[in-house]
């Protein structure tokens, strides 16, 4: 059987949509990022860069949530989230790209800067610059969304579910307010029955699950 790596509110969330759209059977291992797991001996052995998710298919350990939702769609084509086409493949990619690249870059910038660094180590004016950064760029996708439904074509893609993952953690940075269409888009993915949990969700379930836990207070 699949296993899964990661807890949300990370990347996992990203593997745990495609593995919901294509109705696979997996088993989740939460890793305690708080708590340091991720630097356990046996967790680095699976990815020495320390970071989640892993997908365990078999032998293939593999790293990288977009290239496990690559993977994910490429081994299941009876879904349907490859395109078809050399050329709309090309611009899946360049879209998946432009994501993990011009907006999550940024939004990783401000989440090391704002409390993932101790606090003598951030930088509040790399805040702003990422914060402009990741705008201009979430500007430039509103525009190529303008007329569409999806990423690429006319059907769902690969880069839908990478994106509105991204999306979700520029809106909880209150990025979206210029950008109507993204926040439409957003919305209807989030509609479907296999959406995962939101980035929000997932803190909340986090905050209430450790105010509940007998070792608090």
């Amino acid at each position: 059987m699949l296993k899964l790596y990661g807890t949300p509110p990370t990347r996992a969330l990203r593997v745990i949509w495609l593995l919901n759209e294509l109705g696979l059977e997996y088993e989740l291992h939460p890793v305690d990022l708080l708590q340091g797991e991720h630097l356990h001996q046996d967790f680095l052995s699976l990815n020495p860069a320390a970071k989640v998710p892993v997908l365990v298919d078999g032998d293939l350990v593999l790293t990288e949530s977009a290239a496990i939702q690559i993977y994910l769609a490429e081994k299941h084509p009876q879904a349907g989230f490859i395109p078809e086409s050399l050329e709309n493949r090309a611009q899946m990619y360049r879209w998946i790209f432009f994501l993990v690249t011009e907006i999550e870059q940024p939004l990783w910038r401000i989440a090391r800067h704002t409390f993932l660094y101790p606090e003598e180590n951030q930088l509040p004016q790399d805040v702003k610059l990422a914060t402009k950064e990741c705008i201009d760029m979430l500007a430039v996708l509103e525009r190529h969304m303008a007329e569409r439904e999806f990423i690429v074509g006319d059907l769902l893609s690969v880069a839908d579910f990478n994106a509105a993952y991204t999306l979700d953690w520029a809106s909880e940075e209150n990025m979206l307010a210029g950008a109507p269409r993204l926040r439409d888009y957003l919305k209807a993915m989030y509609a479907r029955p296999t959406a995962p949990i939101t980035i929000r969700e997932a803190f909340a379930a986090m905050e209430s699950e450790a105010a509940n836990s007998p070792f608090t207070g």
